[in-house]
């Protein structure tokens, strides 16, 4: 079945909690057709549009950003594995993003942090998948992407958390690598998941380093929810047209760095049927360790088992 959830306040929120009411309740299998704000909780259909205005229907002190849900999977138990299968994503027509002037560890380390705060207004052509912007008297173009950088269920922990660090159960993941085709696997927590999504973004490299991708609304996301019973999870794991992930989450990269790859070597292991070392041995010459971000508190770092590399 297709559920079509509209771009209204009370669709969206800003936060998660394990008490927030659902704002549909799906089966196994069904899909969610949506459209999502851009960064400033804004959105416009097409260009001369002035952009409409969205509110958290939760009252947060602090929303970060806007995410569509909580949805609701019957049947969803902690201990299972969600699955969010990418179907379709397609930008709107406008992206922005910024670098320097605000207090950050990368703007300090490049002198930025008491510069002026840069604002690049991107144009986007779904037609031939590019980007374009001015910068003075010169035009920039990117080819896109698109991907939604925030995945996630709600966290077991009671009270209300923040959007912005990536953690067990999903959140600001920020994963360039989550484009249309791939699926994210999910550890449920809670009792019938209570997945949300948001945070559309047109294109962006590895660690998004300034702090914003381009940061974009998007017009249409297709995705659908499987319940996996058989699966257990501790972290999220996903298959891209790339190749399988897993994830690490961590304040130090390096902590980081060392659960993306105990990840991947113990899914190594249960995929080619050998020890840990020999597995170690193998990601060695095959698995690429990539920084996903490292802009929002906690940092990521994804493993990367390329499909055919190893025959």
């Amino acid at each position: 079945m297709i559920h079509k959830i509209k771009l209204e306040n009370g669709n969206i929120h800003g936060s998660f909690s394990r008490n927030y009411q659902p704002i549909i309740s799906v089966d196994s299998g069904d899909s969610l057709h949506l459209t999502t704000p851009d960064i400033e909780w804004g959105y416009s259909p097409r260009e001369g549009v002035e952009k409409g205005s969205f509110t958290s229907r939760e009252k947060e002190e602090r929303p970060i950003h806007p995410i569509i849900g909580p949805i609701a999977v019957r049947g969803a138990k902690p201990g299972m594995v969600l699955e969010v299968r990418f179907n379709d994503i397609v930008p709107g027509w406008y992206g922005r993003n910024w670098a320097g002037g605000t207090a950050s560890w990368q703007n300090e380390k490049l002198g930025l942090q008491e510069s002026n705060r840069v604002q690049l207004d991107w144009k986007l052509d779904v037609a031939t998948m590019t980007g374009s912007c001015l910068i003075g008297d010169k035009e920039f173009r990117v080819g896109l992407s698109p991907f939604m950088g925030l995945l996630g269920v709600a966290p077991a922990e009671p009270g209300v958390h923040s959007t912005s660090p990536p953690r067990y159960c999903g959140g600001n993941i920020d994963c360039k690598e989550l484009v249309r085709g791939s699926s994210l696997f999910l550890p449920v927590t809670v009792e019938r998941a209570l997945f949300s999504i948001g945070d559309g973004h047109a294109a962006q490299g590895d660690g998004e380093s300034s702090g914003t991708a381009i940061e974009c609304p998007m017009d249409f996301v297709d995705v659908s929810l499987i319940l996996h019973e058989e699966m257990s999870l501790k972290l999220p794991r996903a298959n891209t047209p790339s190749g399988w992930i897993t994830f690490g989450f961590h304040e130090d990269l390096n902590e980081a760095t060392a659960m993306a790859l105990n990840e991947m070597v113990n899914f190594m292991c249960e995929l080619y049927k050998v020890s840990k070392e020999e597995a170690t041995a193998l990601a060695s010459v095959a698995v690429d360790l990539r920084i996903t971000q490292v802009v929002n508190g906690v940092k990521g770092v994804h493993a990367l088992l390329p499909h055919g590399v190893i025959r």
